[in-house]
């Protein structure tokens, strides 16, 4: 008989008469089984293993949990301020890797600084911005094919990201002017068939963050020293309306912060619509004015804001998949502002990690990665409530750029690195969400663009 069903009298009491079950639980049913188990135990173990069961399954169906090596090849490319490197990524079922990499740029004894990076939406192209000049810097046009150079054109102080329009026609790229004076700069718009500036848009104080909306409409840009959102019409190449960010003081206003628009023959002049005001507004001019105090450029959004500053400092426009919404990342204050793309009002806004810097939007619209530089990590935001899914800290510091693979499967970050560290890639899985590989590219990893995927090599 198993012990476990037998009741032992204890010392010195009186044993139970031989009619009456020592235990019930026991002496009432079938015997137990060869296992040593009585009944009782067996069913707390089944019990034990449908609940594990249950928990695997959780983990597999839940998207948070989820995890499973890819069965293709993502490619994506990476531009190396410091190191003047051009690298194509591979990520696939063996982790990831350089698959190649080439110098870009034409200076012998100077840095040329590559800082943005765009494909054309046929992938048979690609195209570089070289920051460094002497005085302006230039976009450079490559085949994918060969990585061969297939043309180039002046643009600019400081030229940094850029976006195609739809039909890859039209470059417009922001002339961040990152080293110059505290003056309106401009968006240079390239024609990528003849690789020539065909106008340069005045717009506002260091403009970062080139996007257009899907509809290839409009295009925004983010402008770091006057805490504006700027929208071009991509029709007419002129600015339609800007917004101003600062908390508190929002506005939505028609036309252009500063004036005229610029043709590619007065690129040295543009800095004569420093003192217009604002279209539409009667107000004194609410950019380099208001701002004054502000520039970071040394650390590029890497310095906190001082005690009292409401300043948003915007270091990125990303219009949402459909277009109705900007979203704009205020590097200064921590925040991502929406503004409504039609009404060109204030939607929200959502608190983020400590210096958010970069956006990238999934393509079915429900996710935000945020780039956050002064925390050192990657937020992945639910947009819908602006909840804050995960925070995935990175290997090194300065985080930079991010780009979402079609498939909304993986992230790919750019992160710059401190001192003589390389630059690195980082890919986050989006249903892990955690970080599933890391690759080292050259020094100072910046703009970054989605390839494409591939059967696995």
């Amino acid at each position: 008989m198993n012990r476990a069903c037998i009741r032992r009298p204890r010392s010195g009491a009186v044993a139970r008469p031989s009619g009456r079950a020592s235990n019930p639980g026991c002496s009432k049913r079938p015997p137990p089984s060869r296992s040593g188990y009585c009944p009782a135990s067996r069913i707390l173990f089944r019990l034990l293993i449908s609940v594990f069961a249950l928990f695997v399954a959780a983990s597999v169906t839940n998207p948070a949990r989820a995890q499973t090596k890819p069965d293709k090849d993502y490619l994506v490319y990476v531009v190396s301020e410091a190191a003047d490197k051009i690298a194509l990524v591979r990520f696939g079922p063996g982790g990831a890797r350089v698959d190649h990499d080439l110098p870009t740029g034409d200076m012998v004894v100077d840095i040329d600084g590559p800082h943005g990076l765009v494909i054309s939406p046929d992938k048979e192209f690609y195209y570089v911005s070289i920051a460094h000049g002497r005085p302006y810097g230039s976009v450079w046009k490559y085949a994918i094919k060969d990585d061969r150079v297939l043309g180039q054109t002046t643009l600019g102080s400081f030229p940094a990201t850029m976006d195609l329009s739809p039909d890859g026609s039209l470059l417009f790229v922001v002339n961040f002017n990152l080293h110059g004076d505290m003056v309106p700069s401009s968006v240079s718009v390239v024609s990528t068939e003849l690789m020539k500036e065909i106008a340069r848009i005045p717009t506002c104080t260091m403009p970062h963050g080139s996007r257009l909306n899907p509809q290839g409409t409009k295009q925004y840009s983010a402008c770091m020293m006057d805490d504006m959102l700027v929208e071009i019409d991509t029709h007419t190449l002129k600015v339609a309306r800007h917004f101003l960010l600062t908390k508190g003081n929002e506005m939505g206003m028609n036309g252009s912060p500063f004036g005229r628009t610029m043709t590619a023959k007065s690129n040295a002049q543009h800095e004569a619509t420093s003192n217009a005001k604002p279209a539409g507004s009667t107000q004194a001019t609410h950019g380099t004015h208001s701002m004054t105090g502000m520039k970071d450029t040394g650390g590029h959004g890497m310095e906190p804001p001082k005690p009292g500053d409401v300043s948003c400092s915007p270091t990125w426009a990303q219009p949402s998949a459909d277009g109705s919404s900007i979203f704009v990342a205020c590097n200064k204050s921590s925040e991502i502002v929406e503004v409504n793309a039609n009404t060109w009002r204030l939607v929200r806004r959502i608190p983020a990690r400590a210096g958010v810097y970069n956006l990238a939007i999934t393509r079915d619209g429900t996710r935000l990665i945020t780039t956050n530089k002064r925390d050192q990590s990657v937020s992945i935001l639910e947009l819908k409530s602006g909840r804050e899914l995960a925070r995935i800290p990175t290997k090194r510091k300065v985080l930079h750029g991010a780009v979402v693979s079609p498939d909304n499967r993986y992230a790919f970050i750019s992160v710059e690195g401190i001192g003589s560290e390389p630059g690195t890639v980082e890919i986050i899985d989006l249903n892990a969400l955690k970080t599933v590989a890391t690759v080292d590219v050259g020094q100072e990893a910046a703009g970054i663009d989605f390839y494409k995927t591939e059967p696995a090599k």
